[in-house]
């Protein structure tokens, strides 16, 4: 399986603060999720549209084939440059990524297309398992410019883990939690 780190978001709400260099723990969060991720992929994918920041990781750094088409557009860019049949995809800015998590997901592959936890705030396509047989079906939404990623679910192979499921891995429901406000890094130190 691969690993796909989407980390080109605007970050608007930050003043345009890199999301994946923020410090949690003296840590830098790509940091971090790259740890978890040698432990458990075999190739690495960074999807960035500002490369030259990541060219001290050990990972391959791809730029988004369609630009301006967000997270969706990043997910087929991953899947693309992907060389297993199955990629797992998370955001740059998600500081309590959880590798037995990951792991059980990666066992629940084989008969879908998208591996999917739900939480109390619904699905969570940015922490989900795609299939590269979703290629074509990604860039039919892509053309049409509907970009928003649970627009992908219809029609396919979907297994949605529970939400009971998740929290035997995260009783404090902050697998989830990502950084996109002032507010959410406030959180975080509190954490």
């Amino acid at each position: 399986m691969t690993g796909i780190i989407l980390s080109g978001g605007k970050s608007n709400r930050l003043g345009g603060l890199n999301k994946a260099f923020i410090k949690v723990r003296g840590e830098r969060l790509i940091e971090k999720t790259l740890r978890i991720y040698r432990e458990l992929f075999q190739e690495v994918l960074i999807v960035t549209n500002s490369p030259l920041d990541y060219l001290e990781f050990d990972a391959a750094i791809v730029t988004d084939i369609i630009p301006g088409k967000a997270s969706l557009g990043g997910i087929y860019t991953g899947l693309f440059f992907a060389t297993s049949e199955y990629a797992f995809v998370t955001a740059c800015d998600m500081p309590f990524l959880n590798a037995r998590f990951i792991r059980f997901m990666m066992e629940q592959t084989g008969q879908h297309d998208i591996i999917v936890p739900r939480s109390a705030d619904g699905l969570q396509p940015l922490h989900a398992i795609y299939s590269r047989n979703l290629l074509k079906s990604i860039r039919r939404l892509i053309d049409a410019d509907r970009l928003k990623i649970t627009e992908l679910f219809k029609k396919q192979k979907v297994l949605e883990i529970p939400r009971e499921d998740c929290l035997s891995f995260d009783p404090e429901e902050r697998l989830f939690m990502n950084i996109n406000t002032p507010e959410d890094l406030e959180k975080l130190a509190d954490r």
